[in-house]
């Protein structure tokens, strides 16, 4: 199948086409993807900009009925597009279905937010005086998004941008076009008008900085590396364009004396592993207190190395591949460099499967220290190292040591803790005896320090970022 382009209501090809390879079998091509070049990317931001003025206007009616179009059909295509999903990135193929329902629900969700849209009349101090606050459009939003949640993570910018009546360029992951492909051709046939909603594939070293860059594209919602964030929030600075930035994690577990052994080892296993590991809300560092480290590490250890890794289409298996050889090489070179550290390691060998694949073994790496590179840079893959600390209070001091801020876990049968660790992690998510990873759609997305810039993402907070707001004064 040809991926192509969706460029002011038309399907555009490229003269150079970019396979789409399955990383569980790698014989097995989807289809070769539309490789934009700059001409392209400009023809799809001047039709965003063109139809910009006419879909501000539109009524909260014609915003609910194409949100809702897109949430009806990706919910009842769930199981189609979710085997697509998990044959080009590589996750499960329960959470590939997963997470088109959630795509599905989060165009619904923001459906009935296009009917909610609300401002303020107040009294001015002035007598009488009249004060009206709205919130309006912003204009073109460029999307930049990865490949880990390659219909997800689209839907949560495409629907709130189209709900507060903005216009869009989508550039999705190399990787992953198929979703964004399956994605676009439905809003197609949602009742959009031409312009409204355009996808651009290709290199984003290629086209990305001129996404960003271009004077038509008035804001860009980026999530990605923390490199290319801070490139992109640069950027956004010298021309004075909002800018939202979801980027990496090192997302602590903290499991106490007193957890619950099975709550904190089902947790700890599904916020490491599953998905590969591929998720920025994965627990990557699993802080554990004394009288309990034992027990919990080997809990853990024989929970991980049950764990069935296999082809993501096939039955019964718990964790897929990793999404390329790229990044499977950068976790092997992780698990090394934590063994050179000191570490030591369980797992975390390449495996040999049926089907040529990036397969790899979970890896747990225990005995280390939060100042080993393990335990400050990001990994991205089924890598998960364990700390022993002392006590609660050490605990929450090497949770909140680092560079991160994403999500950050608690497991404990103490509401003092609980309580105390909901008000101290230094993080914009926390989990009490839940995995770090996993979240609702309708409550907000993100979070501190170096893992996020700008407002929010998801729920009605999205509106922060989707609108300006507008004060207006009247003497009737």
């Amino acid at each position: 199948m040809d991926y192509k382009n969706f460029v002011g209501g038309h399907w555009l090809e490229t003269p150079d086409g970019v396979p789409n390879i399955n990383p569980s079998d790698v014989s097995d091509i989807l289809g070769y993807a539309a490789n934009a070049d700059a001409a392209q990317l400009d023809q799809a931001i001047d039709a965003a900009h063109q139809a910009a003025p006419g879909w501000a206007a539109s009524t909260p009616q014609q915003r609910f009925d194409v949100l809702d179009f897109v949430g009806t059909e990706l919910l009842a295509r769930k199981a189609e597009l979710g085997r697509l999903l998990s044959r080009e990135e590589g996750k499960t193929l329960p959470e590939g279905v997963g997470e088109v329902a959630r795509a599905g629900q989060i165009f619904k969700f923001f459906a009935g937010e296009a009917l909610r849209l609300a401002g303020e009349r107040l009294a001015s101090v002035r007598p009488g005086i009249d004060v009206d606050v709205t919130r309006s459009a912003i204009g073109v939003v460029g999307l930049i998004t990865p490949w880990n949640f390659p219909i997800a993570i689209p839907a949560w910018k495409i629907a709130p941008a189209l709900c507060y009546g903005n216009t869009v360029v989508l550039k999705p992951a190399e990787l992953v076009p198929g979703s964004a492909h399956a994605l676009t051709e439905i809003l197609s046939r949602s009742g959009l008008p031409d312009g409204v909603v355009n996808l651009v594939m290709g290199r984003g070293s290629h086209i990305g900085p001129q996404l960003v860059e271009s004077a038509k594209v008035n804001a860009i919602s980026f999530t990605g590396s923390v490199p290319t964030g801070r490139g992109i929030a640069a950027a956004c600075g010298r021309h004075l364009k909002k800018v939202q930035l979801e980027m990496g994690g090192k997302n602590p577990m903290v499991v106490l004396d007193d957890a619950d052994l099975d709550v904190a080892v089902a947790a700890c296993l599904n916020g490491a592993f599953f998905s590969t590991g591929q998720r920025c809300t994965a627990s990557s560092r699993l802080i554990v207190t004394e009288a309990i480290h034992d027990r919990f590490v080997a809990a853990l250890t024989g929970a991980m190395t049950a764990l069935n890794v296999g082809n993501a289409l096939e039955d019964g298996v718990q964790m897929g591949p990793v999404v390329d050889e790229r990044q499977l090489q950068r976790n092997l070179d992780y698990v090394d460099i934590a063994a050179k550290e000191g570490g030591r390691v369980l797992g975390g060998e390449r495996l040999n499967r049926e089907t040529e694949g990036f397969y790899m073994a979970p890896a747990l790496v225990s005995e280390t220290d939060n100042g080993m590179r393990i335990n400050r840079e990001e990994v991205f893959g089924p890598v998960a190292s364990v700390i022993r600390v002392k006590d609660y209070e050490e605990a929450l001091h090497t949770a909140n040591d680092t560079e991160f801020g994403l999500s950050a876990g608690i497991c404990t049968t103490s509401l003092k803790h609980a309580s105390d660790f909901k008000a101290r992690a230094q993080a914009g998510m926390v989990m009490v005896n839940l995995p770090t990873a996993g979240v609702d759609y309708h409550v907000p997305f993100g979070g501190t320090k170096g893992s996020s810039f700008g407002s929010r993402e998801q729920g009605r907070y999205a509106a922060e970022f989707y609108t300006t707001v507008k004060t207006a004064y009247t003497l009737p």
